[in-house]
């Protein structure tokens, strides 16, 4: 083989290696917008130090010391904290204003299905779809693996189909960014649906017998 050609399939080889498919999809983190009802705390500086707890309002306004209400909903924690200490330094010399999310309850994403603890997660930070799945206690036994979808809203909603065992061997082209208003539904083995349905049949009672059992121990 010519020098030439060797030159040629190196750069290729490397090439390759540099556009691996096994990469996660880019990461298009949108900054989180404050909505009803988030808890927000504001602190404002110097002494005498301002530290308040806020609940977001349907109206989308919080209530701070001296001002009054602030609109917070739609904006994000810098843009609330702007306002605020532009506001208030009629009243505070020197204020620096900052505001943090205390609990994130506007945006939102549903775990259910086959996982340990379905359950409905806080997006307060960056979070995949194996992020996601780990926090609901991975998926159960009767997974059927071949079938987890992310159902993202939209007109019409996208499904996205998640290679749960390709994720675990290093391809994570399918661990997918989540956004408010996800749903991730791990469905169940084909014998799991079937030994369902028995269990109705069999013990169609058993879902009230469990709810009274639990009632009676309150």
């Amino acid at each position: 083989m010519s020098v030439r050609w060797l030159t040629i399939a190196t750069a290729l080889f490397f090439t390759a290696c540099i556009t691996s498919p096994t990469a996660p999809p880019p990461v298009e983190w949108i900054d989180y917008r404050v909505g009803p009802p988030d808890q927000l705390r504001v602190t404002i500086l110097p002494e005498p130090v301002i530290s308040e707890e806020a609940t977001v309002r349907p109206d989308g306004m919080i209530t701070v010391q001296l001002i009054g209400d602030v609109l917070a909903g739609g904006r994000t924690t810098v843009e609330i904290a702007a306002d605020i200490q532009e506001r208030i330094k009629r009243y505070k010399r020197g204020a620096v204003v900052t505001v943090s999310l205390e609990s994130a309850q506007a945006d939102l994403i549903t775990v259910y299905g086959e996982v340990g603890r379905p359950q409905t997660i806080s997006l307060t930070r960056q979070m995949r779809v194996s992020d996601a799945l780990g926090t609901a206690g991975d998926v159960t036994n009767l997974a059927n693996e071949d079938n987890i979808r992310v159902v993202r809203p939209g007109n019409p909603p996208e499904v996205i189909i998640v290679d749960i065992a390709a994720i675990r061997t290093g391809d994570l082209s399918t661990n997918v960014q989540l956004y408010g208003g996800d749903i991730i539904y791990v469905e169940p083995t084909f014998i799991a649906k079937i030994g369902y349905v028995i269990r109705q049949i069999l013990f169609p009672f058993d879902p009230l017998f469990n709810a009274g059992r639990n009632a009676m121990r309150l």
